[in-house]
């Protein structure tokens, strides 16, 4: 068949999803259960890793919680139990890959089968590249984007022997939109969305329908990990909303979620705007924070 057929036929295949896209929008989505599933979240002894854990309690799932932080992920733990969820929580330093995988293994041993993973935790830096240190950017790297490899080679093999499961990135609208002097961080980011990708689509063509995948990417959320961020065409997020969000998303099995959603519009103006009028666009978005820039030796904002 030639290039020129396979285009018309390609044709109302765009034409259906369209029309199907548009029906979706006065249709409410039906929303999967949680209830029984072991959900492990990483990074879960603060912001949106909490959050997340406290609305999976809420939905009567059993919970995995793994934190560098003992003191946040067994405060986190003793919530949810309060809140009527099992609840485990694990030491975990995420950038350490035999860590990783030594958890896994007992958590399959000694209480199961993981079926929602959430890839939630995250290290930021905010210099400019020149006073980012050696270490710093291959921490970064460690956390935002390795360790998604280290737990989802551990989890996945029991979710395609089953067919069921769901997978969730959590990256950053920085994995989208690059942000001055967040070159490490954003680029961890971009890798990270990367592999959300790639991963739905090899899923896809083993045929494992039955597992989920999400991508989560909110602008700044009140975290404390970036000091003092403001934007002009938005607010900083709470985790808590973020969380919620994040839950929507997970349960309606969304592939991308944005927070908030008109950052679509922002990729799409990015796409197609030019050069002058894209940096027009930065500068009126107005991106602040605290950030280190070595070579003058003070704080600065975007």
């Amino acid at each position: 068949m030639n290039l020129f057929m396979e285009l018309l036929l390609f044709l109302p295949i765009i034409i259906y999803a369209y029309i199907e896209a548009f029906v979706k929008l006065f249709i409410s989505v039906k929303r999967k259960s949680v209830s029984g599933e072991l959900v492990l979240i990483t990074g879960a002894g603060h912001g949106i890793g909490r959050a997340t854990a406290y609305e999976f309690a809420n939905r009567q799932s059993r919970l995995v919680l793994w934190d560098i932080n003992k003191h946040g992920v067994e405060e986190t733990a003793a919530e949810c139990r309060r809140l009527g969820a099992t609840a485990h929580a694990f030491v975990v330093d995420c950038s350490k890959k035999e860590e990783i995988y030594s958890a896994a293994e007992k958590v399959k041993k000694d209480i199961g089968d993981v079926t929602i993973l959430v890839n939630n935790a995250g290290v930021i830096i905010a210099a400019d590249l020149l006073s980012t240190q050696d270490h710093q950017i291959q921490k970064m790297f460690e956390v935002n984007i390795l360790a998604h490899y280290w737990t989802a080679k551990a989890f996945l093999p029991a979710m395609m022997n089953n067919n069921h499961g769901h997978i969730v990135t959590v990256a950053s609208a920085a994995g989208h939109l690059a942000t001055s002097f967040m070159v490490t961080y954003s680029s961890s980011k971009f890798a990270a969305v990367g592999f959300h990708k790639a991963l739905t689509q090899e899923l896809s063509a083993l045929g494992k329908d039955g597992i989920k995948t999400s991508c989560l990417c909110p602008a700044f959320v009140n975290t404390g990990f970036v000091k003092n961020p403001s934007m002009s065409l938005m607010k900083v997020l709470e985790p808590e909303k973020v969380a919620n969000k994040l839950l929507e998303g997970i349960l309606t099995n969304q592939k991308m979620i944005f927070i908030p959603s008109f950052l679509k519009i922002h990729l799409i103006l990015e796409k197609i705007l030019p050069e002058h009028a894209l940096a027009a666009l930065y500068k009126l978005q107005n991106i602040q924070f605290d950030a280190v820039v070595g070579y003058r030796n003070r704080v600065i904002s975007d």
